[in-house]
């Protein structure tokens, strides 16, 4: 079946079942191995990619669903929040295996992507991702710290206005 769909700005016509995961197509069609298989049921959150601007778990999207939709992988995140979050996790010394951290940064652009500013209870609530080198405190703080960086950018993209 032909899929037409937006991925990372660019736009991608497959011929593929429909029924196919999203993980699948992006690593083995598409070679973009920066969303990683962990669970296979969308619990995890390592597969974590946006659609239509929305983190959600692509090993558990069939190809099918997002027929004519934006999905955007970790190696399509924009910038600023690309360098802002990389920056963060590398200052909070996030990764220890590093194997979640893909989809960790995609549910946090996600995250501060409709709430800036967002204070631990709220990071708590939207961070659903698993870690199991248990770095939920640190992926706390690069959150609270790329967000210092982005919040200012947003507030200047609006016009101004209260932080």
């Amino acid at each position: 079946m032909r899929i037409e769909l937006t991925l990372n700005g660019e736009a991608k016509t497959l011929e593929v079942d429909p029924s196919t995961p999203l993980l699948w197509i992006l690593r083995e069609e598409l070679g973009l191995n920066g969303t990683k298989f962990g669970c296979g049921v969308g619990l995890c959150g390592a597969c974590t990619v946006h659609f239509n601007g929305v983190a959600l778990r692509s090993c558990s999207l069939s190809v099918g669903a997002v027929s004519g939709s934006v999905i955007t992988t970790i190696e399509g995140l924009a910038e600023p929040q690309r360098g802002a979050l990389t920056e963060a996790w590398l200052a909070e010394e996030v990764p220890q295996c590093g194997y979640c951290q893909t989809g960790q940064i995609m549910a946090a652009a996600a995250m501060l992507a409709k709430n800036p500013r967002p204070d631990d209870g709220v990071i708590d609530q939207e961070m659903t991702n698993l870690c199991r080198c248990g770095t939920y405190n640190r992926i706390r703080r690069a959150i609270h710290r790329a967000a210092a960086v982005l919040a200012p950018l947003e507030n200047e993209r609006d016009g101004g206005g209260t932080p």
